[in-house]
């Protein structure tokens, strides 16, 4: 008679691997070796071994000893691992590896990717209310340039197409001629941006003695919006 597998008792003693890890390693600036030496030190924590040295992970791993001392300054480095004390009962102190650090930037990265893709997605549906139109593949690739290659925040790229709304020059040159000109100046927020505007536009508007003071109260408006 053919002896029945426990299942259930081979599972009780498996350790859950999240795979975000597997799936997001790469885009953190990760290789292989990073991934399989943080699958040990996560084994190692969840069975109570909480400060395993170079000489122990060396044992499951084919690293040396002084590859996997490496590999662990690495992940300190990089903000993925940190070495924290504990105190026990007896008020001992001990140090400790946190995984709380990658952990964060593993589960905060995918929710940072959701809100990215959405307020891009509002930034392209902004763009044509304000031109009345769908925009060209050309305008299209303007705006991913502005996102993907100069880092620039959706808010600010909005606030200079309110920029140029308010000008009354509604068009991608000078909506570009804003963007270096904030660059160039160490613009980098809505609220630097506001500040900037609000200067440029004093000086647009100070009345001089031979001319009457006009009403630029709509050149604030969006000064004053909420983000």
């Amino acid at each position: 008679m053919t002896k029945s597998v426990q299942y259930q008792n081979l599972l009780i003693d498996q350790l859950t691997i999240p795979i975000k890890l597997l799936t997001t390693y790469k885009s953190l600036g990760l290789d292989e070796t990073d991934a399989m030496l943080i699958l040990q030190l996560h084994r190692f924590l969840y069975e109570k071994n909480e400060f395993p040295t170079p000489y122990e992970l060396a044992l499951t791993l084919t690293l040396s000893e002084q590859d996997c001392a490496k590999a662990l300054r690495k992940l300190i480095q990089k903000d993925y691992l940190s070495i924290q004390q504990k105190q026990n009962d007896e008020d001992r102190v001990s140090e400790v590896y946190s995984l709380d650090p990658l952990w964060n930037k593993i589960f905060n990265q995918t929710e940072q990717k959701q809100k990215s893709e959405l307020e891009d997605g509002t930034l392209f549906i902004l763009f044509e209310q304000e031109f009345g139109r769908p925009i060209s593949p050309f305008e299209i690739e303007t705006i991913n340039v502005w996102l993907d290659e100069d880092k620039l925040e959706p808010s600010l790229i909005k606030a200079a197409l309110r920029e140029s709304v308010l000008m009354g020059k509604l068009n991608f040159k000078y909506i570009d001629r804003i963007l270096r000109e904030w660059k160039r100046k160490g613009i980098l927020t809505v609220e630097q941006a506001r500040e900037s505007s609000k200067n440029f536009h004093k000086k647009q508007t100070t009345p001089s003695k031979n001319t009457e003071k006009r009403d630029t109260s709509f050149y604030y408006n969006w000064l004053e919006e909420e983000d």
